[in-house]
């Protein structure tokens, strides 16, 4: 659904690329980790400082050496806003379509993993599952995704 909505957005991060993205010396770059639960992009908690460096300050990758805060005003555009109960049925749907090419192409599905299910390769492939069904569908692609998300 395209949303006319702008959020205030907090990206955890070291302090040396919070300082270089605010000086325009460098650019974002989506991440594109497998564990990703949302898919490739860029991730920000919304109106909420304190999780996005609480999240910098329990970085285990070793990337993170000065925890600091980004923020950012974000244009929602078309959003697959995962609050609107409707939204999860798109979801549910990419879910069993991915079941469905495990099984075609004998692979196992993959499985959320580690401490607290942090490493989300099951979310990811569903997600990524969507986008691409989206356009094979010749739908729109979504330009954010807007979810709650309970830690630990």
């Amino acid at each position: 659904m395209v949303s006319r909505s702008l959020i205030l957005g907090y990206h955890g991060c070291n302090r040396d690329t919070a300082l270089k993205l605010v000086a325009g010396q460098d650019r974002q770059i989506p991440s594109t980790n497998k564990h990703d639960w949302l898919g490739s992009g860029l991730y920000f908690w919304e109106d909420s400082y304190s999780r996005a460096l609480r999240w910098a300050q329990n970085d285990d990758s070793g990337k993170i050496t000065a925890p600091a805060v980004l923020g950012a005003i974000i244009d929602l555009g078309n959003c697959l806003n995962l609050i609107d109960a409707d939204n999860l049925d798109l979801v549910k749907a990419a879910h069993a379509a991915y079941l469905e090419f495990c099984r075609i192409y004998g692979d196992q599905p993959l499985q959320n993993k580690g401490r607290d299910f942090r490493a989300r390769y099951l979310d990811r492939a569903v997600f990524e599952t969507l986008h691409k069904l989206r356009e094979a569908e010749k739908k729109p692609p979504f330009d954010t995704v807007r979810a709650f998300f309970v830690e630990g």
